[in-house]
């Protein structure tokens, strides 16, 4: 088995974890996220621990309890603390502002680009260039914060764009001129 999949995961108290047909349903502080496991590993819960083991023999899917095991204890720790990825929008004129659970970018096209902003997820605006997207949910999280990175990512020449607040950007040197 791998070795992420033979550690045990704590269930935090307030955290009320639920398994019916693969599905794992955990409910707490910050809400309630359900998952779907695969279907090659087996789930034992025992009052505050949850240990992942092989459905069966088959030596191709020991692969599978380091999955399981991610995925349970990433939707525990999203129901008890959440999670949250911090963008910085970068360049002259380029900014940003919450509307009605819509977001609304102002990113150097000739329109405004508007996002909707899923239920489960909340994005802060500070100062008009700094975005704070938190959610229950790691993975919808992740793939919100990837969607509006993608509206305009970094450009390598002055670093204009949508980037993460810990994302180094490669610059490239300009066009030497020639005499």
């Amino acid at each position: 088995m791998s070795r992420i999949g033979k550690k045990p995961v704590n269930i935090p108290a307030g955290v009320k974890v639920k398994l019916e047909d693969k599905i794992l349903t955990c409910t707490g502080p910050k809400g309630s996220v359900s998952k779907q496991l695969p279907e090659k590993s087996s789930v034992n819960i025992n009052d505050s621990i949850i240990t992942v083991s092989l459905a069966d023999d088959d030596k191709n899917n020991e692969k599978f309890t380091g999955l399981t095991r991610t995925i349970i204890a990433n939707c525990i720790e999203g129901v008890s603390t959440g999670f949250f990825l911090n963008l910085e929008i970068i360049g002259v004129g380029y900014k940003a502002e919450v509307k009605n659970n819509l977001l609304n970018l102002s990113l150097g096209y000739s329109h405004p680009v508007i996002f909707n902003i899923p239920d489960t997820i909340a994005i802060n605006v500070e100062k008009n260039t700094l975005l704070k997207i938190t959610g229950n949910d790691k993975d919808l999280v992740g793939q919100v914060a990837a969607k509006i990175r993608s509206y305009r990512k970094p450009e390598p020449y002055k670093g204009k764009g949508i980037k993460y607040s810990d994302e180094i950007i490669k610059r490239k040197v300009g066009k030497a001129s020639g005499k």
